[in-house]
């Protein structure tokens, strides 16, 4: 094995959608191996048969590619440690597991579901009586030939602690005691999620074990599997548990009723996958400087382990919505008009100019399925009452608005050429002409064209993207309300 080169690895099951807490621990592998000009592996854990949902493994594709996180050695790749689908290796584990037996570090165990359940009930055990750890030789072969299933468990040591390090949160200790026989092998032949990932990791050469710290008690049980098959033990990164908010204040563990907490839910909500991977990658890891905008090439460069914090990390969804309106803006106007062209599609069929309509949302839009609601006004505008003409701040009142829609039409009429220039010079020289704030003109003309107080754009922007017909039959609606 070489151990020279940084090897990750991200090793899901495909049990249902990528979880925020799953796509952090990917994505701090891929920095964790990128930053060091090491190796990211994506491997398929589906050794948990039962659990398995269907689609599942095209999620985990898909959620990757979509964030970015290329994967240097996988199913769908290829390379050197393959095959990288754990049910595919199935005949890898139990040469290992029987290797341990005859070393006597591991056992044959014929308990029964029945007699297993029993001793929690009975003694309140709470886990295994080491039953079968030192049946006779004449027995086993007895059981064996009677076909009698059995799961092959690990010799735990009876006395002393196992002592550990984790990057993140140091040295820690654990009274053997503790721990139970656990099981290497299931009696349907396949390997426990435990041993599996130790074969995999050693025999994939991965030298980084990323995972959340919920994981930091069941470290002991690897570090021994380590020793007793005789492997290095390799780093090990816990990740600080990400938390949500609740109603009242508190925060617990996140979870759906924190709202969405999969990768496509966020997707769905209109959020970029970029700024949800740039504010994922913040949830437990501080850059040296203040920064917080990162490309992902700007984060495989300033990350570095000793940035993990131990401290659980909250969830903050308005800081998410901030991000992502940061890069919103950020966006050049034609490539701001392409990601939004199917949200404006949802609402306008009418052949108006998309990229006016993105000039005048790109300052205003935080979350992308907000759009619609934004700018349907635009397709037909909505019903309103002739209060909506009032307003203190313009000094508008009925009577004030129905003058200034009255003037307003007339001079739009006139105009030779319809443009943002032309229609904002009428509208300002109209004011001037009058007497009056430009909002005065302003806010009446707005309320007749669109129907709402609230707009992504001002009166002029409004016109010039409704056009001189729509334009001007809608403000003649408008002054028929007064």
């Amino acid at each position: 094995m070489n151990n020279k080169t940084v090897r990750t690895r991200f090793a899901p099951s495909p049990t249902g959608f990528m979880h925020v807490g799953n796509l952090r621990t990917a994505l701090y592998e891929y920095l964790i191996a990128k930053s060091q000009n090491g190796k990211f592996i994506l491997r398929i854990e589906d050794t948990d048969r039962e659990r398995l949902v269907d689609g599942a493994v095209d999620v985990i594709y898909n959620t990757l590619k979509t964030a970015g996180l290329q994967h240097d050695e996988g199913p769908d790749v290829g390379g050197d440690y393959g095959p990288y689908v754990q049910s595919e290796r199935k005949n890898m584990y139990l040469p290992y597991a029987e290797k341990l037996i005859k070393e006597g570090k591991a056992y044959r165990c014929f308990c029964t579901k029945e007699r297993l359940d029993s001793l929690e009930e009975k003694d309140g055990i709470g886990g295994y009586d080491r039953h079968c750890r030192e049946l006779c030789e004449e027995e086993i072969n007895y059981l064996l030939e009677k076909n009698i299933p059995y799961v092959i468990r690990q010799k735990m040591p009876l006395d002393g602690s196992t002592t550990f390090t984790d990057e993140v949160f140091g040295t820690i200790s654990v009274d053997n005691k503790e721990l139970t026989d656990q099981i290497l092998i299931k009696s349907d032949g396949f390997p426990t999620y435990n041993f599996a990932n130790v074969i995999d990791d050693y025999e994939m050469a991965i030298t980084h074990v990323v995972r959340g710290s919920e994981y930091l008690s069941s470290t002991p049980k690897y570090n021994l599997l380590y020793e007793a098959l005789g492997f290095p033990i390799p780093t090990y990164v816990h990740l600080p548990i990400i938390m949500g908010k609740n109603e009242d204040g508190s925060v617990s563990k996140l979870s759906k009723r924190h709202g969405a907490t999969g990768f496509e839910d966020l997707v769905k909500m209109g959020y970029l996958s970029e700024a949800i991977i740039n504010y994922i990658a913040l949830l437990g890891w501080c850059p040296k400087d203040n920064q917080e905008i990162f490309t992902l090439e700007e984060l495989a460069e300033a990350f570095s382990i000793d940035g993990i914090s131990k401290s659980p990390s909250v969830f903050d969804y308005d800081k998410l919505t901030w991000m992502n309106g940061e890069y919103l803006r950020a966006m050049c106007l034609e490539k701001f008009t392409e990601v939004i062209t199917k949200y404006l599609k949802q609402v306008i069929t009418k052949p108006l100019n998309f990229e006016k309509i993105a000039s005048i949302l790109q300052q205003r839009v935080t979350v992308l399925t907000d759009i619609p609601d934004m700018i349907a006004f635009f397709e037909e505008i909505p019903q309103y009452e002739a209060e909506l003409f009032i307003n203190k701040k313009s000094k508008t009142d009925l009577e004030i608005s129905k003058v200034m829609l009255t003037e307003a039409i007339a001079e739009l009429e006139a105009l030779a050429q319809w443009s943002h220039e032309a229609i904002h010079d009428v509208l300002i020289g109209l004011a001037e002409k009058l007497s009056v704030k430009n909002g005065t003109v302003m806010w009446p003309v707005r309320i007749a064209a669109a129907g709402k107080t609230v707009t992504p754009g001002g009166a002029v922007e409004i016109l010039d993207i409704l056009g001189r017909d729509e334009s001007l039959k809608r403000l003649q609606d408008g002054l028929l309300k007064l």
